[in-house]
């Protein structure tokens, strides 16, 4: 039986992972409210006060899958499902920086199509070594397809504004 203060730890370390990719998302998402009212957007696009209590609750289903698949190394090994998990943090990470900071929008969208390549892979990993998991990746899965969709459309929309 596992020692109840490591799984607590390390749980704690895979929470720290996630929010500290959402802090640096955020960092880059300061003046987003203002920036994403400047762009036209298509009429299926969330208002900007939306995006931070989904994420919120993401990042905590994302802590908690990764806690789950490591949790399963004595049975599974699970260091290159936990090394995608890291990639697509990564990923996320950036397309803050990419949108709102450097307002690129094809290096957003490229970069948006490869985090859900990395989640898609990600997510059948966690599945396969622990269902739950995988399960708590799929609305994240889920808001990356919408996310994807909206960045392409957006950046349609504003050539000027999101250039490259």
């Amino acid at each position: 039986m596992p020692e109840p203060r490591l799984e607590c730890g390390v749980a704690m370390i895979w929470f720290v992972l996630c929010f500290l990719t959402a802090v640096v998302g955020g960092l880059a998402s300061a003046q987003a409210p203002v920036f994403y009212a400047q762009l036209s957007q298509p009429l299926w696009a969330p208002p900007a006060w939306v995006f931070g209590p989904v994420w919120t609750v993401l990042y905590v289903m994302m802590a908690l899958a990764a806690w789950l698949v490591w949790r399963q190394r004595s049975v599974r090994p699970v260091g290159p499902a936990l090394g995608l998990f890291a990639v697509q943090l990564v990923f996320n990470a950036a397309w803050s920086w990419l949108f709102f900071a450097w307002q690129t929008g094809g290096w957003a969208m490229l970069d948006i199509v490869l985090l859900w390549v990395t989640l898609c892979l990600t997510l059948v990993r966690f599945w396969q070594i622990q269902r739950m998991a995988g399960l708590l990746l799929v609305p994240y899965l889920l808001w990356v397809t919408f996310a994807a969709a909206l960045n392409y459309r957006i950046w349609q929309l504003n050539p000027v504004l999101l250039g490259a």
